[in-house]
C-alpha cells in the first residue's frame, strides 16, 4: 500500500489585525499543535485544510503526496507548486506520512489520537459496530478495538503507548479466563491506522503531536 498522508493539529481559525479599515485578509491561520499553535500563512494553510476535504478518499486509502498536490492545484486558490509547502508542513509535524501495512511504531509514537465528536455506541442489527458522529448523525462507523482507541487513546502518552496498553489489556483478560482475542501492538496500530484518515477527515477525530 503507498504512504497516506493526514493532517495532524486543531484548527483555531483566522486572526485578524487590529487595524482601522479592516484588513479582509487574516495575518495568520492558528492551529493548535502539541501545547502550542502555529501560525500559518494563506498558502499553507489552503494545503493544510485541503487535507482534509474528502473522507470518502481517506475511506479508501487514496489520499497521499501527489494526489494532494493535484488537489491544491486543481483547486486554484493556493500555490501553484505546492510541492515546498507541504514539505514544511511536514517538517513542522501538520501533515503525517506513514503506509497503513508497514511498521508504525516511529510514527504512532509522534502522534495522539483526540475524539471530536459522540460515541453513539451500537445498534441491536450490528452489535460488533460502534457509531460516532455529531447531533445524533453517524459520520463513521468502527469496530470495538477503533472505538475504544478513539474514545481513551489520548489519556495516555502517545498513539503507540494506547496500542501497547490494549495488548496488554488484552492479555491480562485472556489470562483471568475471558473470551477475549489475543492482539499485539502493531496489529493494534495497523487495524487504526487504515481507519484514522476517515476519523480525521470526517471531523470525529484530530490528531495532535506529541512534545
Amino acid at each position: 500500500m503507498p504512504t497516506i498522508i493526514v493532517p495532524v493539529g486543531l484548527n483555531l481559525g483566522p486572526s485578524y489585525r487590529y487595524v482601522t479599515p479592516p484588513d479582509p485578509n487574516p495575518e495568520y491561520w492558528e492551529v493548535r499543535l502539541g501545547n502550542d499553535s502555529e501560525e500559518l500563512t494563506d498558502e499553507e494553510f489552503q494545503v493544510w485544510g485541503r487535507a482534509f476535504l474528502d473522507p470518502e478518499r481517506h475511506a479508501r486509502l487514496e489520499v497521499n503526496r501527489e494526489t494532494l498536490q493535484r488537489d491544491v492545484i486543481a483547486a486554484g486558490n493556493g500555490p501553484a507548486d505546492p510541492v515546498p509547502v507541504i514539505d514544511r508542513l511536514l517538517d513542522r509535524g501538520l501533515l503525517i506520512e506513514f503506509d497503513p501495512d508497514s511498521e508504525l511504531e516511529k510514527a504512532f509514537r509522534r502522534i495522539k489520537l483526540h475524539p471530536l465528536a459522540e460515541g453513539m455506541g451500537n445498534t441491536p442489527e450490528e452489535p460488533d459496530r460502534r457509531l460516532i458522529g455529531h447531533n445524533g448523525q453517524a459520520h463513521v462507523k468502527v469496530n470495538y478495538t477503533v472505538y475504544g482507541m478513539w474514545a481513551y487513546s489520548s489519556s495516555v502518552g502517545s498513539l503507540w503507548d494506547a496500542c501497547a496498553d490494549f495488548e496488554t489489556g488484552a492479555k491480562e483478560q485472556r489470562e483471568a479466563g475471558e473470551d477475549v482475542e489475543a492482539a499485539t501492538a502493531a496489529e493494534v496500530a495497523s487495524e487504526l491506522a487504515k481507519t484514522l484518515p476517515m476519523l480525521v477527515a470526517s471531523g470525529c477525530a484530530f490528531l495532535d503531536l506529541v512534545r
